[in-house]
């Protein structure tokens, strides 16, 4: 064996010690996050015993404990020694910044929970996937969908209306919604940005379309509770709307399309690309907002969470894209591609912009 083998061999040991170290934080990481430990331990803001913090968490000792042990050990957590001698737990400050509630968009806590859910749910569809290359469709994800859903609400509820919307071509867009405008939201869940923006600019009108018919339900019923008679919701796919003619008869045309986080996930992404080109009106805006990647892989070695993502899409976005047949683009189809597809779709001016706060995803602004 030669220095050179021997070194890499050696090089590639110390690399997988801290694969299954760190894979093993990230596990434990995500327990502890769910079951609140992290927010107790951020109100001690103290050195505290494990009994005390497993009491602020209103959990059991022993296991707390353990997992007390796992953060230490991972660098989360510091060890310091009353004293009597008792081992003592301190989470930084500067720790907390990023794994509480309080740290807004700058939580990174939350998303210890997105590959345990994705692995729950579809691990083994995934790995028969390998070999048929089918996809898994959409309904085998439901906890995730839900964990999704809180998190896209969070953020939409933080920055939506007084951050994005601001920003959208220098203000311009915010003036119009003021003025009054039609708009629609393209995948839109349950609603959640029709509503935000019906309820802050009530002289615009908001359609929402989405191909689940449980999460049209959801939204009307929640535009009914909140009294928005400017936000209205449709089963519908995308990918129809430039050929559908009911469909395109039926809605219209729109002076702002918006689709956030959802193009990378369709079946057909080029069509409802198409789609969107079709019912936007003459001198329309569309905001497609989504991951920042560039499409080569060379191009994202040096991503600093490129790892992470594209094992989302490994286990998600990519899968519920290929269903059917589909495109399956995944989460880091990246910017090329994209400039790409808008052009083929019918755009002909595509700024793409800095989104303020969000340096994980790219806002394509299209005219």
């Amino acid at each position: 064996m030669t220095t050179d083998s021997a070194d890499k061999r050696a090089a590639f040991a110390g690399r997988m010690t801290d694969i299954l170290n760190l894979s093993a934080l990230g596990t434990a990481m995500c327990l502890g996050y769910r079951a609140g430990l992290f927010e107790a331990l951020d109100k001690l803001a103290a050195p505290a015993s494990c009994a005390e913090v497993a009491r602020a968490a209103g959990l059991a000792e022993r296991p707390v404990r353990e997992w007390l042990a796992v953060m230490v050990c991972g660098g989360v957590v510091e060890l310091a020694e009353s004293p009597q001698g008792e081992d003592l737990f301190l989470l930084p400050r500067e720790h907390a910044d990023f794994l509480t509630l309080r740290a807004g968009s700058d939580n990174f806590g939350v998303y210890t929970q997105e590959l345990p859910l994705l692995t729950r749910c579809a691990l083994d569809e995934v790995q028969q996937g390998m070999a048929t290359g089918a996809g898994v469709p959409y309904d085998r994800y439901p906890s995730f969908q839900d964990w999704m859903g809180q998190v896209a609400a969070t953020k939409h509820r933080q920055v939506l209306v007084d951050v994005f919307v601001p920003s959208v071509a220098d203000g311009e867009m915010a003036r119009r919604l003021a003025r009054g405008v039609r708009v629609l939201d393209v995948g839109c869940s349950e609603g959640l940005v029709s509503l935000l923006m019906a309820a802050a600019f009530p002289r615009s009108e908001f359609l929402g379309i989405d191909i689940s018919e449980a999460s049209v339900k959801l939204a009307r019923a929640e535009a009914a509770r909140l009294g928005l008679g400017n936000a209205r919701f449709e089963v519908c796919d995308a990918a129809s709307l430039a050929v559908d003619a009911d469909c395109a008869g039926r809605f219209g045309r729109f002076d702002y399309i918006t689709a956030f986080d959802s193009v990378h996930d369709q079946t057909r992404p080029l069509e409802v690309l198409r789609g969107v080109r079709a019912v936007l009106a003459e001198g329309g805006m569309f905001s497609m907002v989504d991951i920042k990647a560039e499409t080569p892989l060379a191009g994202n070695l040096n991503h600093p969470i490129g790892t992470f993502l594209y094992t989302v899409s490994l286990m998600h976005c990519m899968q519920v894209g290929l269903v059917d047949g589909g495109a399956g683009l995944g989460t880091m189809w990246g910017r090329q591609k994209a400039l790409e597809m808008l052009e083929e779709a019918g755009f002909d001016a595509v700024e793409v912009c800095e989104i303020p706060t969000d340096p994980f995803n790219t806002h394509y602004l299209c005219r």
